[in-house]
């Protein structure tokens, strides 16, 4: 007869070890962070942005907001239009990080060497050290902010105190002006997702999305007798063929992602969407230059047709 105990315990048991798993697996995550970090050093720029401060940034067209006494006199008499001298905020900015530690994350296929939870922890501690270094100050969502050398290292620390069991980012207070960083598979329904970040953006923050995809999840790329089983909830379903399912499967993704991106867009965010058999320096590079105010545009690279497999192991 089975122990009602053993069975009530069971769920604390897994959420225990996934724990351990994360914390046995953080020392190498942070010495890859700090390696993709040296790595993307010297492709990255400054986060210049315009506010009170001494430093002069760059010219601009003057506006109907700025007032007169804003307006550079000799730089317009040299052209057709009027000039108006920026520059640089000197003062630290705040970065709000949020990591997908939930279930979901734990998948890895055999056409990734990485799970997506090890390459969102990677990407999250890279860009912490890349904007510490910087003279940012890095916090996780619902916490507190940290700056200098040790932030990274500070950041998994808490990393390893944060419940596993999330697929949105928690409700939180942000200040004004400050940006959050949010890195996720985003599988969950986009209405839910973006009635979670509508609550983040009406407290005037900028936010930047990372999706975090392994390929398998992009290509669906099974055949045969194929026994599909949910990361969340326990469902499982056969697909007598798997390959029949392959282009509605692909074409739901396409959709999903174009509605978050389109969501992203429309309240004034970046997206990107990155995949784990890719190099994270790719993503790294290109969020922080858009962090720095270049607004570069990661571009989408699809994942490469593979081979046809058979059923993924439970």
């Amino acid at each position: 007869m089975a122990n009602p105990q053993a069975k009530t315990l069971q769920p604390f048991l897994v959420e225990e070890a996934e724990a351990h798993g994360l914390a046995a697996r953080m020392p190498a995550l942070l010495i890859e962070a700090q390696r993709v970090a040296h790595t993307v050093t010297h492709g990255t720029h400054g986060r210049r942005r315009a506010g009170p401060g001494e430093t002069f940034w760059q010219f601009r067209h003057f506006d109907t907001n700025d007032a007169a006494t804003s307006i550079d006199w000799r730089r317009s008499a040299a052209s057709d239009h009027l000039f108006v001298r920026e520059r640089e905020w000197e003062a630290a900015h705040t970065v709000w990080l949020w990591i997908d530690l939930s279930p979901s994350m734990h998948f890895r296929s055999s056409l990734a060497n990485v799970t997506k939870e090890s390459r969102a922890v990677v990407l999250a501690l890279a860009l912490t050290e890349l904007l510490s270094r910087a003279g940012e100050r890095v916090g996780l969502l619902g916490g507190r902010p940290f700056a200098g050398r040790n932030a990274g290292r500070k950041i998994a620390e808490v990393l390893l105190r944060e419940t596993a069991d999330a697929s949105l980012p928690p409700p939180a207070r942000l200040s004004r002006f400050s940006e959050c960083l949010l890195i996720s598979d985003f599988l969950e329904p986009v209405d839910e997702t973006v009635a979670r970040l509508q609550t983040i953006a009406a407290q005037g923050v900028r936010g930047h999305l990372i999706q975090v995809l392994d390929p398998a999840e992009e290509t669906l790329p099974y055949s045969g007798r194929t026994e599909f089983a949910a990361s969340e909830g326990g469902a499982r379903i056969i697909a007598g063929r798997a390959e029949t399912l392959r282009d509605s499967y692909q074409e739901r993704m396409r959709r999903h992602r174009t509605d978050l991106a389109e969501a992203a867009r429309r309240l004034g965010w970046s997206f990107a969407v990155h995949h784990t058999d890719r190099p994270p320096e790719e993503v790294v590079l290109a969020v922080h230059n858009h962090l720095a105010g270049l607004d570069r545009d990661y571009r989408y690279r699809a994942p490469r047709p593979a081979p046809e497999k058979s059923a993924e192991p439970a």
